[in-house]
């Protein structure tokens, strides 16, 4: 398993505010996350990048997209800025040779799941077009929220058949949003089911990253609230998640607030690697 997390500094410096943490693998963006202005980064910066990867020895690198990407909106304008996000955050990630782009489907926002599913599978339909034969795109489960789609293996097996098992197309499980979906992650049975339905409706070998965090908000709650390692309602048993049989060979990334609001710090790595061995 490697261990990391969601790292500040982009491009430019996220390699090396992950060697700071002590990650062996790193999460980034590839533009603000505040706006939707996508930077015209440079050739040099690119190359860099490429290279002090191999200088420092990160093993996976993950770009996640925007967060206000929406491809279940009926909003045409908000629609199309979305698609056009997630093309450039796909041609920034292949241009690094990042292992994969990690992003949320969006929310139907009451349309209903088989009207979002309509606008969702064109728009992912495009964005695999650009993915290279090793920069993946993930979908991620959703904590459920406000018609969000993806809060269900069951969800995201629907665009996966839709797509015809795209060979680029996997998932990215989060801890925190499995548990406030409703999916009691600190019971080994409940994960279990988990993992066998992702087995069976999408295939285990398209799991390609773990996110890591603890939760604030109860189970079921639809909540979407992080904590760091072993400060919320998962607790130690947060384990049962990190310890999976099925997880040892993935990516382990936190994204959780650290000590100052600021991320995911030397001690939060420091605590994931204690709560593995544990565990495992």
């Amino acid at each position: 398993m490697l261990f990391g997390g969601h790292c500040s500094g982009g491009i430019k410096r996220a390699l090396d505010n992950a060697v700071a943490i002590g990650a062996d693998a790193v999460q980034l963006f590839a533009q603000s996350p505040r706006a939707w202005r996508f930077p015209n980064h440079d050739p040099a910066d690119l190359e860099a990048f490429r290279s002090r990867r191999e200088e420092t020895g990160i093993e996976a690198v993950v770009v996640h997209a925007l967060y206000l990407v929406n491809l279940a909106t009926a909003d045409d304008t908000m629609y199309e800025k979305s698609v056009a996000t997630m093309r450039s955050t796909v041609d920034a990630a292949c241009a690094i040779e990042a292992d994969a782009v990690v992003f949320h489907v969006g929310s139907h926002l009451g349309a209903g799941f088989d009207e979002g599913l309509e606008r969702v599978v064109p728009a992912v339909a495009q964005v695999l077009d650009r993915c290279s034969d090793t920069t993946w795109l993930l979908m991620e489960n959703s904590a459920g929220a406000g018609g969000t789609i993806g809060r269900s293996i069951e969800e995201l097996a629907a665009i996966y058949d839709r797509l015809d098992g795209h060979p680029r197309l996997g998932v990215c499980l989060d801890s925190c949003h499995l548990f406030v979906s409703g999916c009691d992650v600190t019971d080994r049975g409940a994960l279990d089911g988990v993992v066998d339905e992702l087995d069976r409706r999408i295939g285990r070998d398209r799991l390609r990253v773990l996110h890591v965090n603890d939760a604030q908000a109860p189970l079921g709650s639809n909540r979407d609230r992080h904590a760091n390692v072993g400060e919320g309602l998962l607790g130690e048993r947060l384990g049962v998640f990190l310890g999976h049989p099925a997880f040892q060979d993935l990516p382990a990334l936190l994204e959780v607030p650290g000590k100052d609001g600021h991320g995911p710090d030397a001690d939060e790595v420091r605590k994931l690697r204690e709560l593995h061995a544990r565990w495992t």
